[in-house]
């Protein structure tokens, strides 16, 4: 299957995942709200030029605001992650092994350890950008900053679970055309 066919199926499983059924959980507290869809923007190859990833990043959010009625906050928050992905890549893939790596970012390629980081720091600038855009609307400040950390662990915890029950096949990057 080719890449552009395997990631339109990608997008269309989170998105369907993130509206019909996270979206549809009575949320436990006020303060929980999970997240999954944006996962699809940190599967993405490491190929992808930035124009790519930032159009990609825009059409993922546009998506879901369509179907959750939210005037451009995904939008904004999915380019956000989009723009600042390759500099986290590139902070922490070593430099002398990236022609020998994986053909996108996962466990199994970047290690565990880079992995986790590398899901962390975009999922917390992820919801913290996204709280940020809804706090400035209305509400404290404390709130913002328990639902940007409940909201990253939520989304951190299903991430985790997303990887250890689909773990994909990976296909080595290599040096030719």
């Amino acid at each position: 299957m080719s890449d552009l066919v395997k990631n339109i199926f990608r997008l269309a499983l989170f998105i369907s995942v993130q509206v019909f059924v996270l979206n549809e959980i009575p949320h436990l507290h006020r303060y929980v709200v999970p997240y999954l869809y944006f996962l699809f923007l940190l599967w993405l190859p490491f190929s992808l030029n930035r124009l790519g990833l930032l159009l990609t990043g825009f059409a993922t959010g546009l998506v879901l605001d369509y179907f959750t009625m939210s005037p451009g906050l995904h939008t904004a928050a999915c380019v956000l992650i989009a723009y600042v992905r390759p500099f986290i890549i590139f902070l922490l893939i070593p430099k002398e092994a990236a022609e020998f790596t994986y053909h996108e970012p996962s466990p199994r390629g970047m290690g565990w350890g880079p992995y986790l980081v590398y899901a962390v720091i975009l999922t917390l600038l992820h919801h913290t950008y996204l709280r940020l855009l809804v706090w400035l609307q209305f509400g404290s400040f404390l709130d913002f900053l328990i639902k940007t950390a409940t909201s990253t662990a939520i989304s951190m915890l299903l991430i985790l679970t997303t990887e250890l029950l689909f773990p994909r096949r990976m296909k080595y990057r290599t040096n030719t055309a």
